[in-house]
Formats: C-alpha cells, structure tokens, sequence
C-alpha cells in the first residue's frame, strides 16, 4: 500500500511540472523582432502617391541588412527618385526589442557618407565601415508597438529630437510598417511648435518594390 500511494504521489508531481511548464510557455510574451526587422528591408518608392497628389514628389527608399554579426542593423538611403545618385539621407538604423510591447529603431549618422551612396547594392561592403566612424542620433529613434502580424507603429519622442535643419528647433517622425509598404511622416518644428518642414498633409506611402 505505501509503496502504491508512493507511486500515486510520484505521478502526480509529474502531472504538476509538465502543467507547470505548459502555463510558463503559453504565458511566454512572443518576440517579434525579426518579424519587424525583415519586414523592413527592401526598396520602395512612393510614385503612386506621387502621381494622384502633386505636393508629394516620388523619392525611393532602400533598405538592407548591414554587419549580420553585430545584431540587426540596415543601411537606409532616400533620394529623389530621378536621382538616386544624389541621396539627400543616409542612416543606419539598429533596431532592438526594448521589451515586451516596445521595440526601438534607433538612427544613425554616417562619417563621410557620400562615400556610401548606392551600396545599399552591396550591403557587405559595411563589412569595412568601423562602428566608431557612426553616431547615433540620440533622442530620435522611434518607439514602435505590434498591432498586428507584419504591422508596426510608433513615432519619436515629442521634442526629444533636435534638428536644426531650415531653422527648426526639432524634428519629429511618425512611422507605420507593414508587409508591403511603410508610410512615414517627418517633419521638423521651430522652438514655438511652428511647422518648419516636411509633408503637411500625412506621410509618405512607399510602397515596396521587391
């Protein structure tokens, strides 16, 4: 009989961890960095909202994944899209889980820049680019939350990001990605909240391209 109420008690506690266990996984909050890190990356342009809207131009956006061993980094260069050669942007974002709901895609400047325009093309000629000849835009990386799967939204702080570009006092962006487009609204202000620069209407809609 002991060693029958023995066996019982062993089978139970068995029971117990495995439920246990089950409860800790279903619980578990999901990591979507990588879905939001692949949806990103890409080439897009914004022709069509360029055609049915005269005061938005079609500028091109390409992004690719840069130095695969330090984490998750992408390559961004924007320019009119009649001359890519020309980019009037070019940035690294880092993009990183901060926790369960919030994940950040911090900017950063490139030192001599010009010397990187199109290798978007070749993304692992960043191999030689030194993370210290980077700065990283303090104040400007945007805040993003899930909404849904391969949707994505979030903006910068309110006037966290200083931008002294036409006079403004700072900049901020508002971003939305999704699968197959990102609409994204930057924009600067002067220190009386006064719009400077950037799209009045809404943002941007690239759609992407491959």
């Amino acid at each position: 009989m002991k060693q029958f109420i023995l066996s019982l008690a062993i089978l139970a506690s068995f029971y117990s961890c495995k439920d246990s266990q089950k409860t800790t996984e279903s619980t578990k909050t999901p990591n979507h960095l990588e879905e939001l890190f692949t949806i990103m990356q890409g080439s897009y342009n914004s022709e069509a909202q360029a055609k049915v809207d005269s005061t938005y131009f079609n500028i091109s956006l390409h992004m690719y994944p840069i130095w695969k061993d330090k984490g998750n980094y992408l390559y961004v260069e924007q320019a009119l899209n009649a001359r890519q050669n020309n980019p009037y942007r070019q940035r690294i974002y880092e993009v990183t889980k901060l926790n369960d709901s919030v994940y950040s895609s911090a900017i950063y400047t490139i030192e001599n820049d010009s010397l990187w325009i199109g290798k978007w093309k070749t993304p692992q000629a960043f191999d030689s680019l030194s993370i210290h000849q980077v700065s990283k835009k303090e104040g400007c990386e945007v805040l993003l939350k899930r909404l849904d799967s391969n949707h994505f939204k979030g903006e910068t702080g309110k006037k966290t990001c200083e931008s002294t570009l036409y006079g403004a006092s700072y900049a901020t962006s508002e971003v939305e990605i999704f699968q197959d487009k990102i609409i994204s609204w930057d924009r600067g202000f002067d220190d009386k909240g006064e719009h400077i620069w950037g799209a009045e209407k809404g943002g941007y809609i690239f759609n992407k391209l491959d």
